[in-house]
């Protein structure tokens, strides 16, 4: 559902390190800067880098269209392997690698495979959470409002 093609790098859904293997997460980098031997092997993480660019640069119109915090845990085996935060609702808007600082409104557990289908638009978010999966806590319908964020940074 969620197409942005001319950041992407050629990888497919199952690639990346085991559960268990990034013990600490650093914050978002420059992508000229070579990611941490441990963060590379991790499909999402350029994309999360990517989308958290996107946000420093259109935050503060994000924030007044959301008005919301999410928290992405990302999943392999079972285990959560990386833990992003989207802030939509405070100052100029934010995301940063592990939990919400603040109380988030919705929390997603995805498996990271099923992330990257969603991000490479192989998979509708809808049809996915209703055959189960991936997980949501919190105000569920807000996670629309997060899919929408993920359209725009697409087109962007």
């Amino acid at each position: 559902m969620w197409k942005r093609i001319d950041h992407q790098p050629k990888i497919k859904a199952g690639d990346g390190p085991q559960a268990g293997q990034l013990k600490v997460l650093g914050l978002a980098q420059d992508p000229a800067v070579p990611l941490p031997l441990e963060l590379a092997g991790f499909q999402s993480f350029p994309v999360f880098q990517d989308i958290s660019h996107h946000i420093k640069e259109v935050g503060a119109q994000l924030v007044k269209k959301v008005n919301a915090i999410f928290q992405l845990d990302i999943t392999k085996d079972g285990k959560i392997i990386l833990q992003w935060t989207i802030d939509l609702k405070n100052g100029s808007g934010d995301m940063y690698p592990g939990p919400a600082r603040l109380p988030a409104d919705t929390v997603f557990t995805i498996p990271e495979p099923v992330f990257m289908e969603l991000v490479l638009g192989k998979m509708n978010p809808q049809k996915a959470f209703l055959a189960g999966k991936f997980k949501v806590s919190g105000k569920v319908l807000l996670g629309q409002k997060l899919e929408r964020v993920f359209k725009d940074w697409a087109k962007f």
